[in-house]
């Protein structure tokens, strides 16, 4: 659990600063589950320069709980939590400044988004707060104020645990965890887990993971785990300490992400993913009439294929449930209109090699979207955006993206999923 906060302060002197204003959102690394906002009355006058820069006068904190009064809830709401914070160091200071003037000595384990940010988010001109969430696309309303300036690091916080594919993050959250003794039993494991579709992550008491998988169902998915006879169940019912899990949105990224942090992370209860060979391909020919069709053949040469195949009848299979579903999406059309008008557009639909693509679909949530992103041919990655422009600039989205290994099997993996969904819009764009 994370507690993400901000602090507003009188300004002064090091140490002598007084809160102003507070904003603590309690995160469980899915979803906000409590909050806390409010302005303090610190009982020292405020600088003019802090005036002009958040809008906070004296005037408004005269009739604001002073820091005593709201103490116990800061640390109701912060207890057993990770404190996140742009710039944690200070925020950190501060309210343990406050507490020591009570008598308490008020101590949290930390983790700070700018440092996490320069880390995952590499090459950025800023890292300041503004610049940065403006660079990631993300809508942030009352810059420095408490409450803005905090729920806009939810959503970079949120971000960064999806780039971090090595989990370094969660890594560090359970090993506090194991530190308070808060060591789940498999029953409760099991009650904390949704029953939706995304990426799970078994660890043992260090935190290391020991096992990677996806599912339509991930509470179903532990469920069997923790009830099955298989070697691998009785592993991971010896060794497991805890799960965590990714909601993705859609069976597709699930089964990106899983291929990448096998890769990446190496568990030693998985299987790494085979390399298949990619050596056949559907391409377009053209008949004895000049009309376009489709053919099945060795890759090699100048031409590159429209659907990479592992065989001659891979190949042909995907040639025949091509025509297939043309015939279907147009009952009232006869072979030669089929050709005619809908066999270019249906391609430029369904085939997205060595193209350009953003291929939009369902988020985690309703107001969110997934994007699995190729550039040039070359799979790039996938992000989630809760703003058309996050996708229509080329710029953000490429700061927003998780970044993922290239590989002739996710593009193969990813056309299949095109070919079959009907969820799904693809938008091109141009580098």
């Amino acid at each position: 659990m994370y507690a993400i906060l901000d602090i507003e302060t009188t300004g002064g002197q090091f140490n002598e600063e007084g809160i102003t204003e507070i904003a603590i959102y309690k995160y469980d690394g899915h979803e906000v589950v409590d909050q806390f906002i409010s302005l303090v009355n610190p009982e020292i006058p405020i600088q003019p320069f802090v005036v002009q820069l958040t809008g906070i006068n004296n005037a408004m904190l005269r009739s604001a709980p002073k820091f005593f009064e709201i103490a116990k809830r800061i640390i109701d709401i912060t207890t057993d939590c990770v404190l996140v914070a742009h710039n944690a160091t200070f925020d950190y200071r501060i309210l343990r400044t406050e507490f020591r003037r009570l008598g308490y000595d008020f101590q949290m384990h930390t983790l700070c988004t700018v440092e996490l940010a320069q880390k995952l988010i590499p090459d950025q001109p800023s890292y300041s707060l503004g610049k940065l969430v403006r660079a990631l696309g993300i809508p942030m309303a009352d810059r420095h104020r408490a409450n803005g300036d905090a729920m806009a690091t939810v959503k970079l916080f949120q971000l960064l645990l999806s780039k971090d594919t090595e989990k370094s993050i969660i890594r560090e959250l359970i090993k506090t965890e194991v530190q308070k003794g808060l060591a789940p039993k498999l029953l409760h494991i099991v009650e904390s887990l949704p029953s939706k579709t995304g990426i799970y992550y078994v660890h043992q008491e260090d935190g290391t993971i020991i096992h990677i998988g996806r599912s339509r169902n991930i509470k179903k998915s532990i469920n069997s785990h923790f009830t099955g006879e298989s070697r691998l169940s009785k592993k991971i019912q010896a060794d497991v300490f805890t799960v965590t899990y990714e909601e993705t949105g859609t069976e597709i990224i699930a089964m990106l992400k899983e291929r990448e942090e096998i890769m990446v992370n190496r568990p030693p209860l998985n299987k790494m993913p085979k390399r298949r060979s990619f050596a056949w391909g559907v391409f377009t020919a053209q008949d004895q009439t000049g009309k376009m069709t489709l053919e099945s053949r060795r890759v090699g040469g100048p031409d590159k294929p429209l659907i990479s195949c592992i065989s001659d009848q891979d190949a042909k299979t995907k040639i025949a449930s091509i025509y297939e579903k043309l015939k279907a999406d147009n009952p009232d059309s006869d072979q030669t209109e089929i050709h005619n008008k809908h066999f270019g557009h249906y391609l430029n639909q369904y085939c997205i090699e060595n193209r350009s693509v953003v291929i939009v679909d369902r988020g985690r949530k309703i107001s969110e979207r997934s994007a699995i992103i190729i550039e040039n041919g070359i799979f790039r990655g996938i992000a989630y955006f809760d703003l058309n422009y996050q996708i229509s600039n080329v710029e953000i989205l490429r700061n927003i993206l998780v970044p993922m290994q290239h590989s002739r099997e996710a593009i193969h993996m990813i056309q299949s999923y095109v070919r079959k969904s009907k969820h799904h819009k693809i938008i091109s764009f141009s580098n």
